[in-house]
């Protein structure tokens, strides 16, 4: 005998074939002809099946019309009104597609992965314009996922809960456990940073997600310590977010590339004083000004475009830019050396022993 098909799959069956029926669909064609329904025991059991499902489709959202027929008053359909259910079009932009694609990495070691890989797959398919995968190959790596410790802080952040873990110091090495108020979550140099009060040393410290080990366990009961002020949170964030007035980069980019960072230039550069060489490079690409406040921040995302995108200048950005490609390059070499299928490339920061 065989299995019997599971609820969601007899569900999503029924749904095929309301959707697909002409005019309309009888309970005996339903019995007969969708999958799943076949299993039903008894007259009884298969009504208290087909009348759940069908609960169940309407409470989704889902509008499950009755058709009756015209000359028959008792004769009575069903089939799903896809003018009032199905949506329009949709036409996403580069920038959206990249927004989504970000959003879709925070989750992919977290319950979510399955779903969000897929809905990413479907979004890029409808993605129409030839620089949407460019932008996602260049906004979505830049934050990685947080590790078993993102759902349990993002909790804990929310219901002002203590928690408690093994945090791996990356200036000393010492690893030590550390109970602390967390007060923020910040994506930043292509990982997640906990902004929090450190308990035991009174005082705001920040962490690093991926140098907790171990499992995040709550301390105390919800709503267990008062929210930071501004000036507390300001202060914390300080060496993240950066201060101070804004500088502009200048970068000559390839037509049609590197969308997101088009999106923030600061309007035309004209006037501007290039760097000697810049003529050269600028031949077959455009001039974009950059505003930003941080420039490792800025090199990381430039990095991500390869040779789409050059820096003009500053030098240290430049400088920045040039030390990830060079890392990468060895990483690469020392993989292929070893000729091992599953060695990953480390991020730069690593790279380079924070």
């Amino acid at each position: 005998m065989p299995p019997a098909i599971p609820p969601a799959e007899r569900l999503l069956n029924l749904v095929i074939a309301l959707v697909n029926t002409p005019v309309r669909m009888t309970k005996e064609q339903v019995r007969a002809s969708v999958a799943g329904y076949g299993d039903a025991r008894s007259d009884e059991a298969f009504e208290r099946m087909f009348e759940r499902d069908k609960d169940t489709l309407r409470e989704l959202g889902m509008p499950v019309l009755t058709v009756t027929h015209a000359g028959h008053g008792d004769d009575v359909g069903y089939r799903i009104d896809t003018a009032h259910w199905s949506m329009p079009p949709i036409e996403l932009t580069a920038a959206e597609l990249g927004v989504l694609a970000l959003a879709a990495q925070v989750w992919q070691d977290q319950s979510l992965r399955a779903d969000s890989t897929r809905a990413l797959t479907k979004l890029r398919a409808v993605g129409t314009q030839a620089q949407a995968h460019d932008l996602v190959a260049g906004l979505a790596p830049r934050v990685r996922a947080g590790g078993d410790a993102f759902g349990p802080l993002v909790d804990a952040v929310q219901n002002r809960q203590a928690v408690r873990f093994t945090y791996h110091a990356a200036t000393t090495g010492e690893v030590r456990e550390r109970t602390v108020e967390p007060w923020k979550l910040l994506a930043r140099r292509g990982g997640w940073v906990l902004l929090a009060r450190d308990r035991d040393r009174g005082a705001s410290r920040s962490f690093r997600l991926r140098r907790i080990r171990g499992s995040v366990r709550p301390v105390g009961a919800p709503g267990g310590f008062e929210a930071p002020t501004v000036q507390e949170l300001a202060d914390a964030s300080h060496a993240w977010v950066g201060e101070g007035p804004e500088r502009t980069a200048l970068l000559a980019v390839t037509p049609q590339r590197a969308g997101a960072l088009r999106a923030r230039a600061s309007g035309p550069a004209v006037g501007v004083d290039l760097p000697a060489g810049a003529a050269q490079v600028l031949q077959g690409r455009d001039l974009v000004a950059v505003p930003y406040r941080l420039g490792w921040e800025l090199a990381e995302e430039v990095v991500r475009y390869g040779d789409a995108v050059v820096v003009l200048d500053p030098p240290e950005v430049r400088d920045a830019v040039v030390r990830m490609l060079r890392v990468a390059a060895t990483l690469d070499r020392l993989r292929r050396a070893d000729d091992t299928p599953d060695v990953r490339v480390a991020d730069s920061e690593e790279a380079r022993g924070a």
